[in-house]
């Protein structure tokens, strides 16, 4: 785990990597933001919380710990792994073939890949009590670090029609939005009914090849 923004007075310490043993709360933060979307995949809140850490890539997010405690999470999908894991065959393992498959046609319907040369972004989720307190803004500015250092061109998200106030996050932060695709049959499913996928250009970073290579470098 990377250590990347220690500064005195600079708020949670920003780190690359979920640390061992904070799956159940990256967890929790997960589920509190997303929970309404992943609920009828999921199920119950406890079964849910406890499949999302036991399948999570921990090299895959970037974290803001405060003493420690994870207080913000974003995760992302790299090399064909994203922070939340869990393929077909663990869905029926945890929740049996007969309520499994229902749930996996609800997974395929918000499943997303990235193109190449993109990094795309798995959610960003923190606590309550540190909303409004720059925590989303400057886990989204690692996130960009991480993007040049893998040489992506883009990094490229999805925001749902029921949270405005995280399209102003992307926005402040370069985003802008490519395309909006309307889901009405999902609002009283899944709570939206539109999902705006928005993208923004990711810089060279220091020694790294030229921002025109087809594909990011994994790693």
């Amino acid at each position: 785990m990377e250590a990347v923004d220690e500064a005195a007075g600079a708020g949670p310490v920003i780190r690359r990597g979920v640390p061992a043993g904070a799956e159940d709360r990256v967890a929790q933060l997960y589920w509190e933001a997303f929970g309404r979307k992943l609920g009828p995949a999921l199920g119950p809140p406890d079964r849910g919380r406890a499949f999302l850490a036991a399948h999570l890539h921990r090299d895959r997010a970037v974290v803001a710990l405060d003493a420690g405690r994870v207080v913000g999470v974003a995760g992302y999908h790299l090399a064909g792994r994203a922070l939340t894991g869990g393929d077909a065959a663990a869905v029926l393992a945890a929740y049996g073939v007969l309520r499994g498959l229902p749930r996996l046609a609800l997974l395929s319907l918000l499943e997303r890949r990235p193109a190449d040369g993109q990094l795309l972004m798995d959610g960003i989720a923190v606590d309550p009590d540190w909303r409004g307190r720059g925590v989303g803004g400057r886990l989204l500015t690692e996130i960009a670090r991480v993007a040049a250092a893998h040489d992506c061109r883009e990094i490229r998200l999805d925001v749902v029609d029921t949270n405005p106030r995280a399209r102003r996050l992307y926005e402040r932060h370069g985003f802008v939005a490519l395309s909006t695709e309307h889901t009405p049959y999902l609002r009283r499913l899944l709570g939206f009914g539109a999902v705006t996928t928005m993208r923004r250009g990711v810089g060279r970073s220091p020694g790294g090849r030229s921002g025109d290579r087809p594909e990011c470098r994994y790693r």
